[in-house]
């Protein structure tokens, strides 16, 4: 499994940009998988913004359901998937199993060779919805994002533009140094 990043947090907290920025220092080919459909002008222009702000050197594919199948199918180094939070909506729209789907992300993730970023939304820290919709919606996105940070090897908050890190990558043990005896030499 290569690296996964996983990068969460508000409604404009900079997660797309902190991504975009990890995606910067990567060499190789990327591609930029977008969950988001343009169903009107508002969103026609967030993702021109996107796209604009991402500049050259991107392969972009939309995936609004079939990320698995999309994500199988790049053949870059690195993959940018933004964002889960629409991708969960659009399943819940069309009446998919998102428990099932994000198992199937999950193991997608562990078998990719690309380097993996994968942004959402963390919609739990607010006050409980009122429609059961919402709530199922809420619930749905909040088991997600436990699943895809235990996956990842690094987790990030995003908070007003500032990346908080909540999970590191685990380093090596280091080897343990042999014994000595008491004159100092080694045993």
């Amino acid at each position: 499994m290569s690296p996964v990043t996983f990068v969460l947090g508000g409604a404009r907290s900079g997660k797309s940009r902190y991504a975009e920025g990890l995606a910067s220092k990567h060499r190789g080919r990327k591609t930029y998988i977008a969950t988001a459909e343009a169903f009107d002008g508002e969103m026609r222009e967030r993702i021109a913004k996107h796209r604009e702000q991402r500049g050259d050197g991107w392969e972009t594919r939309e995936a609004p359901l079939d990320l698995v199948a999309t994500l199988a199918a790049c053949n870059t180094t690195f993959v940018l998937i933004d964002c889960i939070t629409v991708w969960i909506g659009n399943l819940m729209h069309h009446g998919r199993d998102v428990s099932a789907e994000v198992q199937r992300l999950c193991e997608a993730l562990a078998r990719t060779k690309a380097r993996a970023v994968v942004v959402s939304n963390e919609v739990g820290l607010g006050i409980v919805p009122e429609n059961a919709l919402a709530r199922a919606f809420r619930d749905e996105q909040g088991f997600a994002n436990q699943r895809l940070a235990e996956l990842a090897d690094d987790v990030i908050f995003m908070a007003a533009g500032l990346p908080l890190v909540l999970k590191k990558p685990r380093r090596k043990p280091r080897p343990k140094a042999e014994a000595k005896s008491s004159r100092g030499r080694r045993a």
